[in-house]
């Protein structure tokens, strides 16, 4: 309710929301109470709602946004683009440039396609490397999140009441209905133990077409990995013909040729998706050329059939190559050394006002722990009910003092920001640990 008494623009808007979609949304990440914000404008690292309240942006809408809203250089290229068309049964010119671009920062992409979400990009890199490899399983991380796919779901919501012995996690269920037969084609490893995962895919070697990871994974605490844990499964799947296929959907933001670039290793496969696309859904599967020749219709057997009406469609290409040009090696070092700034000024202030709380994170983007040390691996990043308080009182008063981060207490940093943005949140940041801290 307002001043006087009446709805506001929100609160209307999400009644009639409730009437025509479930629980009100499109996606849940924009769930909150008593409504959800709703959008009027955004330009450079600001979103205005309907209230007319402006808010700094550091959810980038979950990461995909490397510089901010309505950038100058993306909105002319694709409006010039619009007048062209948006979608056609042809091939066009920018998809081949936007490809060159591509593979061009990343020696490990000798050829990709494009798709239409990171989601679709984890889905076709499993499809092709059981298609490369003939094999069913695939091996993943407890707690890691790679979208809506049934396989690359599993155990992506695990809690201590079923996800089973450290030893051997079990493949938990997502969505209610979930095929036992999915489940049983999805082999779990825990992050950054080593011994352990290996143990468990030697029980599987003779099945498994790949193992899949990412670098960064959020939900499992958004700390890079160990390099040995690397180093081990790019080993392990090298000796047993089983393919490593890394989800770059959200990390590929952290360096110019992705987070791989931290480590001394190629991948086979690469989804890509959020970043790439400038502001419009995409997805990408790159990699070694041997590997993504499954989906060569010109092949004497093709092993993996792949299409879509909007894959490759040149508004996304257009938008996206435009933004990823902007991201140049400069771009890159810039927006991390502002996260770079962000995480110190985050952690002086913990030590000031004496929480038990964390930072981890990598290239542009940081989350913020409620715990004293940084977790290593999904069980250990699980929030207990009372860290989940804390995260919502943290979050609402960011909110209040004017920012906008992701639902786990994350943010990520656009091309649009200056120090004065950092400096903002972090004594936001300091006066909400205050705030919990006399809470207690």
């Amino acid at each position: 309710m307002n001043d006087t008494g009446q709805l506001s623009t929100s609160a209307a808007l999400y009644q009639r929301a409730l009437k025509v979609l479930p629980g009100g949304v499109s996606r849940n990440t924009v769930l909150r109470q008593p409504h959800p914000l709703y959008a009027a404008s955004a330009t450079g690292c600001r979103v205005t709602d309907v209230e007319g309240v402006e808010r700094i942006d550091f959810a980038n809408n979950m990461a995909s946004l490397l510089h901010g809203h309505a950038h100058p250089a993306v909105v002319e290229a694709v409006t010039r683009q619009l007048h062209k068309g948006t979608a056609f049964t042809l091939a066009t010119e920018v998809e081949i440039r936007y490809a060159e671009h591509l593979c061009g920062r990343n020696g490990a992409f000798d050829k990709l396609r494009f798709v239409n979400s990171g989601t679709e990009a984890v889905m076709g890199a499993l499809k092709a490397a059981r298609a490369f490899t003939g094999r069913p399983k695939i091996a993943k991380v407890e707690g890691a999140y790679h979208g809506l796919y049934d396989y690359a779901e599993v155990s992506q919501t695990a809690s201590p009441e079923n996800w089973g012995e450290a030893a051997q996690p079990s493949s938990v269920p997502v969505a209610h209905g979930t095929p036992e037969s999915a489940l049983g084609d999805v082999v779990v490893i825990p992050f950054n133990d080593p011994e352990r995962a290996v143990a468990i895919l030697d029980r599987h070697r003779d099945e498994l077409a790949c193992v899949l990871l990412d670098l960064m994974p959020h939900r499992v605490g958004l700390k890079p990995a160990d390099p040995d844990f690397v180093a081990v499964l790019r080993d392990w799947t090298r000796r047993h013909g089983a393919l490593f296929v890394l989800d770059e959907v959200i990390t590929f933001r952290s360096e110019f040729a992705g987070a791989q670039s931290w480590y001394d290793f190629e991948p086979d496969l690469t989804a890509l998706g959020k970043a790439i696309g400038g502001g419009f859904p995409v997805g990408a599967i790159a990699g070694r050329g041997e590997v993504m020749e499954v989906m060569n219709p010109l092949a004497e057997k093709l092993l993996f059939p792949h299409s879509g009406t909007f894959s490759a469609n040149p508004i996304t290409m257009t938008a996206g190559l435009a933004a990823m040009e902007l991201f140049d090696e400069a771009a890159v070092a810039r927006v991390n050394a502002l996260a770079k700034r962000a995480i110190d000024g985050i952690d002086k202030a913990i030590r000031s006002c004496g929480i038990k709380a964390c930072v981890t994170g990598g290239g542009s983007m940081f989350r913020v722990h409620f715990k004293e040390s940084p977790p290593r691996n999904y069980r250990q990043a699980y929030a207990t009910a009372e860290e989940t308080r804390q995260i919502k009182v943290m979050l609402d008063h960011l909110l209040d003092a004017g920012m906008i981060m992701i639902n786990t207490c994350t943010a990520t940093i656009s091309t649009v920001m200056g120090e004065a943005e950092i400096d903002q949140l972090v004594a936001a940041m300091e006066s909400g640990f205050t705030k919990l801290t006399a809470m207690k």
